[in-house]
């Protein structure tokens, strides 16, 4: 692991008492290819930070995933793992990360080229999971997730230098309006929001139920919905959203009875790779942030592939 003594920190957070607004140095594309985004797509997603595809994945292997994910989440032999995140009812299932390490189809999913195309051409390199994990928010139960920059987090708290990763999430249920379904705001990439408030020890605990430090001022919330609106995620079994490692996004609380279950992949490039934390802490565990930094491959179809 490289000593960040070295290393220049250009996104300072958690350093103030209050919030503020930093200008953005990294680029939001590193490739100039047209394939498979055109340049349309790569130009939306400079401008606004994320991609929406309707129904990348078929209903039938979205049903796959879901059963795989069913019988992973259900099995209580494993809630015990840490990988396992418990709502604070303690009784469901909020996150279970590194999911593809648990599962070998999770695994060839996020080599599907369908995606990890995506993630390489927008980053300009090959690319490794920095984080895998699956939210699956009950019906009725499932919390919110507050408004925050990943970017923000994974600078601080696991050292990851510059704004040269993607996040996937891939529907494995129907994302309603109502049922908690991600929501970004548009153009918000553009400026590194750099929060209050110190980080304590071992924070992630605490974090990954209900995050509080980390999370940008009200009033810089209100004007970056004022600029760039809200944009919610919704869409069919199978949509895909990618988003920008900086764009501010959250979840409200899914009261309904309809559960919501996405998987989540971070894309990040090969070129940057973990430092030490800049908050000065020790690193978060592997299973949340990884440094195997080790390419992944590629592969036509997840299904045909995990047999």
């Amino acid at each position: 692991m490289t000593n960040n003594k070295s290393e220049l920190d250009f996104y300072p957070t958690r350093v103030d008492s209050e919030s503020k607004i930093l200008p953005r140095t990294d680029p939001v594309i590193y490739s100039d290819s047209v394939s498979p985004l055109s340049k349309e797509q790569t130009s939306f997603f400079e401008e606004n930070g994320y991609l929406i595809f309707e129904s990348l994945f078929s209903l039938e292997e979205v049903k796959k995933l879901f059963e795989e994910l069913a019988a992973i989440s259900l099995d209580e032999s494993k809630k015990t793992m840490p990988q396992f995140i418990l709502e604070e009812t303690e009784k469901d299932v909020r996150s279970i990360f590194e999911i593809h390490k648990i599962s070998n189809m999770f695994d060839m999913l996020c080599q599907d080229k369908r995606i990890s195309d995506v993630a390489r051409q927008l980053l300009g390199s090959d690319i490794y999971i920095h984080q895998s994990r699956v939210n699956l928010k009950p019906g009725f139960d499932g919390k919110e997730f507050y408004w925050h920059s990943d970017f923000e987090t994974w600078h601080s708290e696991d050292g990851m230098p510059n704004m040269r990763a993607i996040s996937c999430s891939i529907g494995l249920t129907q994302n309603y309006e109502f049922n908690g379904p991600l929501m970004v705001i548009p153009g918000s990439h553009k400026k590194f929001v750099s929060c209050s408030g110190k980080t304590p020890s071992d924070h992630y605990k605490q974090s990954l139920k209900r995050q509080e430090i980390g999370t940008p001022d009200k009033q810089i919330l209100e004007r970056m919905a004022l600029d760039g609106n809200i944009v919610s995620a919704k869409g069919d079994p199978g949509t895909v959203i990618f988003f920008d490692c900086n764009i501010m996004h959250g979840s409200n609380g899914n009261i309904t009875p309809y559960p919501r279950s996405n998987a989540f992949f971070v894309f990040n490039s090969v070129h940057n790779q973990l430092v030490e934390p800049f908050c000065g802490l020790k690193p978060r565990p592997d299973y949340i942030a990884s440094r195997d930094f080790t390419p992944i491959g590629s592969v036509d179809n997840f299904l045909t592939n995990s047999d």
